[in-house]
């Protein structure tokens, strides 16, 4: 079976590289921008004179969820530029009816699921980066990175700049004014021709419309498939701006230390700064930092034999981190930045963080970190470097390695020395079908000599038809203290050993869409899944897993996906994931079924909820698992959700039958486009945890933000308080 997945997908390859490439959108989509002659206010309002001389992009292409034939629905927009500030102008037309789901900044659900304007661009002109800029029709404004991840482009909210919208609505149209300093962006004086597109969201017909028509298994946001933005002269590039962000901060802590409470308080100041070292390539230097406002972590139950990761969540760790974290797959990082500064979900001091990222050149991306902890109990002080870098080669492709250094400092400053280093070259076709990846990656450290990752990983992707092919293998001695590799090390319930072994991973997949072409069809897409998972040791095979699914995407924005799962474990060591009050599942072959379904409803309502659950075997008993989640949107100022998951495991004789509860509560409270309220409660029986979180933020300044946050943990069992702090923190951005 996998030599005949095999052999389709390398024909399909073969096909794809072979085939004759049509016109690029740049070329044919072309935009060429003079300089304003009056005065350009952002306020929402069309007045006379400001944009009248300007081209006029007013034809707009579906682009999901059919990429087929002109956008119902007008959009005109704009552009002109000052010797400082790029504008601007988009007039959306529709029939009066819009959903907003939220006010809040840089979230994905007030943007992506409501009326919405997005500006994206490609200064560099490279087709491997950029920037984004969005507004929804109620004001609420995104900034985001742009990278692209195995030939497809992905966006990172935590990039922040300054730059200023306005937003009105009228009748039968609104209107989204931009501002984007030239000092916010990355250029090329010399380079006249910048990527640029535009994307509208109507979320009443329940559709994107894009400038360029692309087909749709590729994002809107797609870096590959922009138009052009041609300068006459572009402005000279301001690079004397050093931008200086300090904060202070007050809290006070209360924490359990055996059967008494210990409370401090503690003020603390820091500062972030920005530096230019050139056009296009950026220093920034964090003294102290402190990550006090970042979100909560989400509580998950976890009832793998392997650990998961969270996502990062810090600020200095999340702007233009693609650089350093786009290495390895979902479970082969080398490096992993929640290795720094966190451990066992307790936060580290950092004294402080330094890196450098950005272009030398058009073809040639670097990234340079260098992080210091300090001492904190029992855990000795860290410095850990990073050097990563990209070089474009052929028309697309990119050859990138990395470099990773850790050791303790201090006293021990030589007793624990890690070194991680490797290499990846990735291809991807000139229309971004075909991607390819080989890697191959070592380590060095005591007693961990001669470690290795050796990987192959590659997609084919057409509007309809997708396939692609892991494989990958890695040695016991692989030692990646800074990354994130969970199958390395394995728990032996019996003797309370952490064994280390390696394995070979293969796993292929393939999937099949179709889209009613019947007009009026409730069902927008729908199509079959199928992936499979193999892992081997020492050339045998000790576990797979075969998958299918079939997902259907309504014209309403609901969806209904139905999976099913076989799995096949040839136990290799004593395992016990349910709590020591059990016996230890023995070393032995098990196969389990079991099959899940999953509803999500029509987002757009004010009312909206998901749904579903599993039902089968699991290991030699029974697993049942339900989920529900509700969530009411009062106007687009607050969002209440309250979601509940249950699982029941019932091994047989003594070894395990648990119930495991966990529940969520989410509100958001977006009081006016700068002020916001986030709550979030949580109850899992499986960490024994209930916490308590809230953040206000009020962002009173380009770039400058108070927060109120109150965070609390609690023993589920009798509600024992185990910690709480209260912290209010100040920034201010201004530049120099």
């Amino acid at each position: 079976m996998r030599k005949s997945i095999f052999s389709v997908s390398f024909l399909l390859v073969a096909h794809a590289m072979l085939a004759q490439e049509t016109a690029s959108t740049r070329s044919v989509y072309q935009y060429n921008i003079v300089s304003s002659q009056a005065d350009i206010k952002v306020d929402g309002i069309e007045s006379e004179g400001e944009w009248n001389i300007h081209q006029s992009i007013d034809q707009f292409y579906n682009h999901n969820p059919s990429d087929k034939g002109l956008a119902k629905n007008r959009t005109e927009v704009k552009l002109t530029y000052t010797d400082q500030i790029l504008y601007v102008f988009a007039k959306i037309y529709d029939e009066g009816s819009r959903v907003v789901q939220s006010l809040q900044r840089d979230s994905d659900n007030a943007h992506f699921n409501s009326d919405s304007f997005t500006i994206v661009i490609d200064p560099i002109n490279t087709k491997q980066n950029g920037v984004m800029f969005g507004v929804n029709a109620g004001g609420a404004e995104i900034d985001a990175s742009l990278s692209v991840e195995s030939s497809q482009t992905l966006y990172s909210e935590t990039w922040d700049e300054r730059w200023f919208s306005s937003v009105k609505n009228y009748d039968t149209y609104w209107i989204a004014e931009f501002a984007i300093p030239f000092s916010s962006l990355r250029y090329n004086e010399n380079n006249r021709e910048w990527g640029i597109n535009f994307i509208r969201g109507d979320k009443i017909e329940n559709f994107y419309y894009t400038w360029t028509p692309f087909p749709i298994n590729f994002n809107a946001i797609d870096v590959n498939y922009m138009g052009t933005l041609v300068w006459n002269q572009v402005p000279q590039v301001r690079s004397n701006s050093v931008f200086v962000k300090p904060f202070s901060t007050a809290s006070t802590y209360k924490t359990k230390v055996g059967e008494d409470y210990h409370t401090d308080g503690n003020f603390d100041v820091g500062v972030d700064i920005k530096v230019p070292i050139t056009t296009s390539l950026y220093g920034d230097l964090a003294i102290n930092p402190d990550f006090s406002n970042a979100d909560v972590d989400q509580e998950v139950v976890n009832i793998t034999r392997f650990d998961i990761s969270l996502p990062e969540r810090r600020e200095f760790f999340l702007e233009n981190n693609d650089i350093f974290t786009n290495f390895g797959t979902d479970n082969f990082r080398p490096f992993f930045s929640r290795r720094i500064g966190l451990k066992n979900g307790e936060s580290i001091p950092i004294l402080f963080g330094a890196k450098v990222t950005g272009n030398l050149g058009s073809n040639f991306r670097l990234g340079v970190m260098n992080v210091q902890t300090k001492k904190s109990g029992d855990i000795a002080a860290e410095n850990n470097t990073v050097l990563a870098a990209q070089y474009k080669v052929l028309k697309r492709s990119i050859v990138k390695g990395v470099l990773i250094n850790k050791n303790t400092t201090g006293d021990t400053s030589m007793d624990d020395l890690s070194q991680n280093f490797g290499t990846e070259f990735t291809y991807i076709s000139e229309k971004g079908h075909f991607n390819n990846t080989v890697s191959y990656h070592g380590s060095t450290a005591k007693d961990f000599s001669n470690g290795h990752f050796v990987g192959l990983e590659g997609s084919y992707n057409s509007r309809r038809f997708g396939t692609g092919w892991v494989l990958h293998n890695i040695n016991d001695h692989y030692r990646a203290d800074v990354g994130f590799t969970p199958r390395l090390f394995n728990y032996n319930a019996d003797t309370g050993e952490v064994i280390r072994q390696g394995y070979s991973f293969v796993n292929p997949w393939m999937k099949y869409r179709f889209f009613p072409e019947k007009e009026g069809s409730g069902i927008v897409e729908h199509g079959a899944r199928t992936w499979h998972h193999f892992y081997y040791h020492d050339h045998s095979l000790f576990e797979r897993q075969n998958n299918v699914a079939y997902d259907l995407f309504f014209r309403n924005t609901a969806t209904l996906v139905l999976t099913a799962t076989n799995v096949d474990i040839d136990l290799q060591f004593p395992t016990n994931f349910l709590g020591d009050e059990f016996d230890n599942l023995p070393v032995q072959e098990y196969n389990y079924w079991n099959g899940s379904v999953d509803f999500s409803s029509d987002i757009r309502n004010r009312f909206t909820y998901t749904a579903g659950g599993t039902i089968g075997s699991f290991y030699n008993g029974n697993i049942s698992t339900l989920y529900a989640s509700a969530n009411y949107r009062f106007g687009n100022w607050g969002n209440f959700n309250l979601s509940y998951d249950y699982n029941n495991i019932d091994l047989p004789n003594n070894y395990g039958n648990v119930d495991i509860h966990l529940v969520k509560f989410n509100g958001a409270l977006s009081f006016t486009n700068k002020l916001f309220l986030s709550n979030t409660v949580q109850y899992n029986t499986l960490s024994d945890n209930f916490s308590v979180f809230s953040r206000l933020q009020w962002r009173y300044s380009p770039l400058s933000d108070i927060f109120l946050v109150y965070n609390q943990n609690n023993n589920v069992n009798g509600f024992d308080l185990s910690n709480r702090s209260i912290i209010l923190k100040l920034t201010y951005r201004f530049g120099l």
